[in-house]
């Protein structure tokens, strides 16, 4: 008789991970889910429409730790519960249905990164790598045996969103190399050093605040990690509310240095002057809801006259 496992899952991860399990043989008698967020963008793949599709039966609760969705698992008696980016602790007694482990799939290279939005905190940490990390569940988050993990590069432009299409890639690829051992109750199982670790909380839209003292690289690496479809980093420009979209590391023009926030256009591209002395690439800004690419356009609107450098001060 084949492994049977009632599956938490969300968001990308957990559509690229559910189907593994299914070409494995798994039966999945439960998929657990959430409801899409009407406040939210939703630029992500959607599990409930990909069991829906597969014939699987799917729940919702606002509470998975509640005592009688609790006893409904505990009925269902599987073997193992796996968690896919699902966004909500599952309480011991949860866990405890599972017969032969629950295991979850975490968007880093366990330890570091434990907790909330690891690929936005990784980039933000000015991090070259993050990855994927099979592990098991226990009471502590993040915090249990790891039955697998795979790196995946952070390049110096990349943006959160783009890391994260790679993370869930990795995602799946660990899932399917781990599983076999997994259900053959084989796979070894590493034990983390977690004082060698790092644990972060959510991040909120008002941490995009950008301060244009801070050096060059931690404001850039703030913009990339918080780049749409998330809220974006945020500042001001001549009274008015600025998303800055998009920035880009690179050899910066041969300006003397401004003050921190000051912009000049150069060679038809923005430049921000930050707070250690160097020029910051522009290459996109939101202002009050109009996309605007920066640059020669920006400065026109913005610079008095439009003469010299077109010099303008972000706030």
């Amino acid at each position: 008789m084949s492994a049977t496992a009632v599956v938490f899952a969300y968001h990308d991860v957990g559509c690229r991970c559910l189907p593994v399990l299914l070409a494995h043989g798994v039966r999945v008698p439960l998929v657990v889910t959430h409801r899409d967020d009407p406040g939210e963008t939703i630029w992500f793949g959607s599990v409930l429409k990909l069991a829906q599709e597969a014939g699987l039966e799917v729940a919702t609760p606002d509470d998975p730790n509640e005592l009688a969705f609790v006893a409904r698992l505990a009925a269902i008696a599987p073997d193992f519960l796996f968690s896919f980016y699902y966004r909500r602790m599952l309480s011991p007694a949860v866990l405890a249905t599972a017969r032969q482990g629950a295991y979850n799939l975490h968007g880093s290279l366990l330890p570091k990164f434990r907790g909330r939005v690891p690929v936005n905190w990784a980039i933000i940490g000015g991090e070259r790598e993050t990855g994927a990390t099979l592990h098991e569940m226990v009471e502590k988050p993040d915090a249990g045996r790891i039955a697998g993990q795979e790196a995946v590069p952070i390049g110096d432009n990349d943006t959160a969103a783009q890391v994260f299409d790679r993370v869930a890639h990795a995602a799946a690829r660990v899932l399917d190399r781990t599983l076999p051992a997994l259900l053959a109750g084989t796979a070894p199982l590493r034990p983390q050093a977690l004082r060698e670790g790092s644990y972060f909380g959510a991040r909120r839209p008002e941490d995009g605040l950008v301060d244009w003292r801070k050096g060059a690289r931690e404001i850039h690496d703030l913009v990339r990690a918080v780049a749409p479809p998330y809220p974006g980093a945020f500042t001001s420009l001549a009274g008015r509310r600025v998303r800055v979209l998009r920035t880009w590391w690179c050899e910066p023009p041969a300006l003397a240095a401004g003050p921190p926030g000051v912009l000049a256009v150069d060679g038809g591209e923005t430049w921000a002057c930050c707070g250690d002395g160097r020029w910051l690439n522009v290459r996109e800004i939101e202002i009050e809801g109009e996309g605007l690419l920066a640059g020669a356009p920006l400065a026109a609107r913005f610079a008095a006259g439009g003469g010299g450098m077109g010099q303008f001060s972000f706030r």
